[in-house]
């Protein structure tokens, strides 16, 4: 199924959707009219107060879309500040010219009605000035905001000026008018008004506020057989309408169908027959990849023990058939979508049962499984994509990369081999090896090189030559804080890690002498120890390839990446319990 057509299906279960020619949208500011078209009162309908204060969704009538950034378009019965009012906190250097526009539409599209509501509105119209927002009731944080009319016999009932039966038949019969030509939907299979423009989709991180578009055409190079715009791809107005609809709201803030990947703002729905199976796909999907919000969030609506036994279960490896039977065959998609000048690229899309993207995240989480492990054992993917970017930060992840990887997950496929490069530049750039870069070298060379070297934890009989000087490589490290004690301006791992991962030739015969030079001083110390360094450093050196020079001119990217994993564990070996370390000891004897 097209991305479009799971989205067009996805309307159907929406709670609350709004019908064909409406829209959710922000509300902020009710003005409550009298009959004779004056001013009863001015309601501020955010939530919040203060700088926290938000609009509330409300579905509202829109027409077809019209980019108002170049144009002016007004809305139906409502709209910003600026149309409906003629007031705004910006510059407004077309405000008069809106708020005329927003005049003259209404005065033509309702000037026959007879509705008394209808006739107070077009009343508050003739009489309104710009200048009256300057006196109370009204306030200057209610400028830009989007507003709606009542009559304020109407308005505690919370009935609005476009919630009235003759608004509702006007606009249906205005909102039909001027209907593209009839074509079969490539979306519905069903003959209807082809949809020149699609409406925006607003919500998307980075992406413009006003909205950006997934379809359009607006270049020559785009057209086929001389159409213009939706004409090149006969998608009717009520699928454009449907899809964008149920695009929207799952882009929402706090719809619980959304997440963000990277650059990729991702969302989530699932399509099933069983009543609850689909809720509670989507309410599982998030806590895989997201924080512990989500897993909160997860536990306030299923229960917080069946959430727990069922998570502990899957990130085990158990099969989501014998957790769960009714999830298995839940039809489930997974859309990633970034900002690119005012339209929309789509990172991923992924479209299967549950059980499979369940058996998908399994192997991801036996793929990054490592010891010691981190403090928080299963860390959301956006923690694994900060240690690729410079300074840890978000914004700096490399554009694609973490549409990519997700993309691998969910399908089961290769990772990207972006994210090795990517690990590897930020490991020598810092020297710092911590327990998410050394588990994404673990899920990298299983999964991309078949690796049987890349082990979950130290690997005493490992004789790859990257792992082995890894392992060296912590050792000299190791022998120099023995000597020196920790508080040293710069180990060798800050001087030498990248060099010695790369061209290890050039770096280790200095090391080694510089060893011997430590351990003498290890030894005036501490003559016991001495003999155990020297012992672990013959042990390694021992599983060398004889005859051969120990120390290879450069290693490759696979060879580099269990550098790294054999110095993960190494190094973490030193940090064992005296009881975890005599069983390790013995391992290794």
């Amino acid at each position: 199924m097209t991305i479009l057509s799971a989205l067009a299906r996805a309307y159907d279960r929406l709670p609350n959707a709004p019908p064909f020619g409406y829209s959710s949208e922000k509300i902020g500011v009710v003005v409550g009219l009298n009959r004779d078209g004056s001013v009863a009162s001015v309601t501020d309908w955010r939530d919040g107060e203060g700088r926290k204060a938000r609009p509330r969704p409300m579905p509202v009538p829109v027409p077809q879309p019209v980019k108002r950034t170049a144009g002016i378009a007004p809305n139906f019965l409502w709209d910003k500040t600026s149309y409906a009012l003629g007031v705004t906190a910006g510059e407004g250097r077309r405000t008069a010219d809106e708020h005329r526009a927003f005049v003259e539409r209404h005065l033509g599209d309702l000037g026959e009605s007879d509705d008394p509501g209808l006739r107070a509105f077009l009343s508050f119209l003739t009489a309104w000035s710009p200048e009256q927002f300057t006196v109370s009731p009204w306030q200057d944080d209610m400028k830009d905001q989007n507003v709606v009319f009542a009559l304020e016999s109407d308005r505690r009932a919370n009935i609005f000026l476009h919630d009235r039966p003759a608004a509702r038949t006007l606009w249906e019969r205005l909102s039909s008018r001027g209907s593209g030509r009839e074509e079969i939907c490539l979306v519905r299979g069903e003959p209807g008004a082809v949809a020149r423009l699609h409406p925006s989709i607003k919500g998307v991180w980075g992406a413009q506020s006003s909205g950006a578009a997934l379809v359009s055409f607006n270049l020559d190079a785009f057209t086929s057989y001389g159409h213009e715009q939706g004409d090149n791809a006969s998608v009717s107005e009520a699928a454009a309408f449907a899809y964008t609809t149920a695009l929207n709201r799952f882009l929402e803030r706090d719809s619980g169908h959304r997440i963000q990947i990277g650059d990729a703002s991702t969302v989530f729905w699932a399509d099933a027959s069983e009543a609850g199976a689909a809720e509670e796909a989507e309410m599982l999907f998030p806590v895989f990849f997201d924080t512990v919000d989500q897993e909160q969030e997860a536990e306030e609506k299923i229960g917080a023990k069946r959430i727990r036994e069922r998570l502990e279960q899957i990130r085990k490896g158990v099969p989501l058939e014998e957790v769960e039977p009714n999830l298995g065959k839940v039809q489930f998609y997974v859309l990633g979508l970034a900002p690119n000048a005012a339209r929309l690229s789509i990172r991923f899309f992924h479209s299967g049962n549950f059980g499979e993207l369940t058996r998908h995240y399994q192997q991801f989480v036996s793929d990054m499984r490592i010891e010691p492990p981190p403090r928080e054992p299963f860390p959301p993917l956006w923690r694994y994509l900060r240690e690729t970017a410079v300074l840890g930060k978000s914004e700096n992840v490399t554009p694609n990369l973490a549409g990519e990887w997700m993309r691998s997950i969910l399908s089961g496929t290769h990772y990207p081999l972006t994210l090795l490069s990517s690990v590897l530049t930020r490991i020598r750039a810092d020297g710092e090896i911590n327990v998410l870069r050394a588990g994404i070298l673990k899920a990298l060379l299983i999964r991309n090189f078949k690796s049987k070297e890349a082990s979950v934890a130290l690997d005493p009989a490992n004789t790859n030559k990257g792992y082995l000087l890894g392992r060296l490589f912590a050792v000299y490290e190791h022998i120099q804080a023995a000597a020196l004690g920790p508080k040293v301006n710069a180990t060798i791992k800050d001087k030498f890690y990248g060099s010695a991962s790369a061209q290890p030739r050039k770096v280790f015969h200095l090391l080694e002498s510089g060893s011997a030079n430590h351990l003498s001083k290890v030894g005036k110390q501490k003559p016991g120890y001495k003999v155990v360094l020297e012992k672990r450093v013959g042990a390694i050196m021992e599983l060398m390839s004889p005859g051969a020079d120990p120390f290879p001119a450069s290693l490759s990217a696979e060879d580099q990446a269990l550098f790294g994993l054999g110095y993960y564990h190494q190094r973490n070996e030193f940090f064992k319990k005296p009881a975890e370390a005599a069983v390790s000891r013995e391992t290794d004897a």
